[in-house]
């Protein structure tokens, strides 16, 4: 499945939970995740997308790092099916 398959999963099931899912570039910083979600509950995420057997880059793995320094969400989903566990385990926090 590819990554942009996933991507666009997330997408609706983020709608359909009333929440928003933007797309995140940042042509100053290389790495950054590819969505900021933003739940109705209040929580907001960074959230990296890849198709299975694709890999964090070495930058990509950095923005992990530095995120959970800084005690901010950050959650990397690798299938449609992730994407539904994620977002049910997002709920129940």
């Amino acid at each position: 499945m590819k990554e942009s398959t996933i991507e666009k999963h997330l997408v609706t099931q983020v709608k359909a939970l009333g929440g928003m899912a933007y797309k995140f570039t940042s042509p100053a910083h290389r790495g950054v995740a590819d969505r900021v979600v933003c739940l109705p509950d209040g929580q907001t995420w960074f959230v990296e997308l890849k198709a299975l057997g694709g890999r964090l880059s070495e930058l990509q793995k950095i923005f992990q790092s530095d995120m959970a320094r800084m005690n901010q969400r950050y959650a990397c989903l690798w299938s449609k099916e992730h994407v539904e566990e994620w977002l049910n385990d997002c709920q129940r926090n």
